[in-house]
């Protein structure tokens, strides 16, 4: 039995996405990966500030907040061993707990452009990252190196599954939401019992 891991593409219309757009010339220029499917637990490489596309690095992103609000998204399922899952979980572990020296990889991004390898120690892209993790396993891992990584990448692996593809707020409207239904559900149920 193993476990299900979630790559999030996503399009947030800010003027980067726009640019990053220009060049990859697909429509979703972000990429994060989740640890379930009500994306609770979702990181990447992105804006500290929202306002401030400089300033960057390792996040751990809430979908219905800030640039998520207005995205659209592709969502895609990934089954992974146990002992690949943990090693991811221990990966991302590792770099919460010291996430004040990882940037984000702005001079990569043009390596890609440029087809120049460019490796940082502590910086990654967004997809450079979650290819990076995806690299614990044996079945994700992409046939190119993590730092050429694009979020298109992830759709052409054959072990990833499209999920759902459309509003991201829709998308957690109906997972949180049923979630919540179900809990309150739950308790109430519970309080009848207890009369």
């Amino acid at each position: 039995m193993g476990k299900t891991i979630y790559i999030v593409l996503s399009n947030t219309g800010t003027l980067f996405s726009k640019a990053i757009g220009m060049y990859t010339r697909k429509n979703m220029n972000h990429a994060s990966i989740a640890f379930d499917e009500e994306l609770n637990e979702m990181y990447s490489f992105g804006r500290k500030n929202k306002h401030n596309p400089f300033n960057g690095g390792f996040i751990r992103e809430e979908p219905t907040e800030g640039l998520f609000t207005n995205a659209t998204c592709a969502i895609y399922k990934c089954q992974v061993s146990i002992q690949e899952y943990n090693r991811m979980r221990y990966k991302i572990r590792h770099m919460e707990q010291q996430k004040e020296f990882y940037k984000y990889n702005l001079i990569g991004l043009f390596g890609v452009a440029m087809n120049i390898k460019i490796e940082r120690p502590y910086a990654f892209f967004c997809s450079q990252f979650v290819a990076m993790i995806m690299n614990e396993c044996e079945t994700t891992r992409l046939p190119i190196a993590p730092c050429f990584a694009q979020p298109h990448h992830f759709e052409q692996l054959p072990t990833t599954n499209l999920l759902y593809k459309g509003n991201l707020q829709a998308y957690l409207y109906e997972k949180r939401g049923l979630e919540k239904q179900v809990r309150e559900g739950v308790w109430k149920r519970l309080a009848f019992q207890m009369q």
